[in-house]
């Protein structure tokens, strides 16, 4: 059986990586001076309260040499790996793993790698693993797998909104013009990935709980075709679990799913966003 391997941009809970023996690649957090997600953990709680109390923390992505540490580490594993990674609209990280994968394979000629850029991050990301481990637990074949896959890429979608995008744009997201849009009162910014994989604004809306409801409205619009592919719905938020569950009663009125999974985003992710993100993963017919 082959190996999946994310990184920790898509968000994946530990429970779902240990039940389903998916291993992480990760991006590092770095706090005054300390990496984390190396070897020293960062919890989300521990995170929020970190970035209520003025931390400023920065991301850095993954390596060549970091992935070809991995593989080295984990050759034995087994015979093919699949590693499903943060956009590269995003991050580099890709780039680097690919670079580490072929030199390993040029080593182990034996050895199957394919790295898959989701083109999508966080919950998108997720709701691909989550399709790689169902094909992967049908039996389906290392190629089979693959071209499942790179078919779901494109519609792999997320709908997003934060209270201001400050965050976003001092980590280079997005543009300091886009960015001012938080200094209007009320004003709430709503976000989605494109077809590229880069972030993009395409709404303002007035109002937190009308900036969620717009979430529901935006995946109707665009799922199309691909609603009934939506056997579980992602929703996820950075500090915020009351606005999470009230989008999660809002699509499930909406639309009558009954399986979700609800994550707490890590720091990867919330660096980028701060506490207020609040976001859906979902197959839709297009993006946007």
């Amino acid at each position: 059986m082959f190996k999946i391997i994310t990184d920790n941009g898509s968000d994946i809970p530990a429970d779902y990586a240990r039940e389903h023996d998916i291993d992480t690649i990760n991006l590092a957090t770095i706090i005054d001076g300390v990496v984390y997600n190396q070897g020293v953990e960062l919890p989300a709680d521990k995170f929020y309260k970190m970035l209520a109390e003025g931390a400023k923390p920065t991301t850095s992505q993954i390596n060549p040499d970091q992935a070809k540490r991995y593989f080295e580490e984990h050759i034995n594993d087994a015979d093919e790996f699949l590693f499903l990674g943060i956009s590269s609209g995003l991050s580099g990280s890709c780039q680097s793993v690919l670079t580490g994968a072929n030199e390993i394979m040029e080593k182990y000629p034996g050895k199957r790698i394919e790295v898959i850029d989701t083109l999508t991050g966080s919950l998108g990301e997720m709701l691909t693993i989550t399709k790689a481990v169902e094909y992967r637990d049908a039996g389906k074949s290392f190629d089979e797998t693959i071209a499942l896959v790179k078919e779901l890429v494109p519609h792999g979608s997320l709908a997003i909104t934060v209270d201001n995008l400050y965050d976003l744009c001092r980590g280079g997201r997005v543009s300091k013009a886009s960015a001012i849009i938080g200094t209007v009162a009320s004003i709430k910014p709503f976000l989605i990935v494109d077809d590229e994989g880069k972030l993009q604004v395409p709404a303002k809306i007035r109002g937190r709980k009308k900036s969620l409801d717009h979430i529901v409205d935006y995946m109707e619009e665009h799922m199309g075709s691909y609603r009934d592919k939506n056997d579980i719905i992602m929703v996820g938020h950075g500090n915020c679990p009351e606005d999470a569950e009230y989008l999660k009663n809002k699509i499930e009125e909406r639309f009558g799913f009954k399986k979700f999974m609800i994550n707490n985003l890590g720091p990867m992710i919330g660096t980028h966003t701060g506490p207020t993100i609040v976001i859906a993963g979902y197959f839709a017919e297009s993006r946007s």
